[in-house]
């Protein structure tokens, strides 16, 4: 055997085989190759978008807490002026109660002090009435100085 023939036959087998690969194997590999690539960057690029995603309802998930916030706030201090008010109310009702009371009070006072004076002027009329009959001696008859024991009572 020539090496010179082996080689020749070696060099053609091998040209063969990379003919083969070539023309049946390559081809193929280079498909599943790209596609896989093409998989690999499309779920790159849903991971980058996601993250955007995400990110952007983070912001919108804080915008809602703020303004949650902010509304519980504005509850809160709507909630504080109407019990302000309600005590202030309360309180211009209770001093008008007592205003009510007070007036009541001193016309009852009045009302009062003016039955005193009357029931003093009678005792003192019967007091009067009791000296100038121990003065005189005698009694004195209430029928005929009736008229002059109201002037009495009415000066008192």
């Amino acid at each position: 055997m020539n090496i010179n023939m082996t080689l020749f036959a070696q060099a053609l087998m091998f040209a063969g085989f990379i003919w083969v690969i070539a023309r049946f194997i390559w081809p193929p590999l280079l498909t599943a190759i790209e596609d896989r690539q093409k998989k690999i960057a499309d779920g790159l690029a849903a991971a980058d978008k996601a993250k955007a995603e995400l990110a952007a309802a983070d912001t919108r998930v804080q915008e809602e807490v703020k303004a949650a916030r902010a509304k519980s706030s504005e509850i809160i201090e709507k909630a504080n002026q109407t019990a302000n008010q309600m005590i202030e109310k309360a309180k211009d009702d209770a001093i008008a109660e007592a205003g009510r009371q007070r007036a009541a009070a001193l016309a009852e006072i009045d009302s009062l002090s003016a039955r005193a004076k009357e029931e003093l002027r009678k005792q003192v009329a019967a007091l009067a009435v009791a000296g100038a009959e121990k003065i005189l001696k005698r009694e004195i008859d209430q029928n005929a100085h009736k008229a002059l024991l109201d002037q009495l009572a009415a000066e008192i």
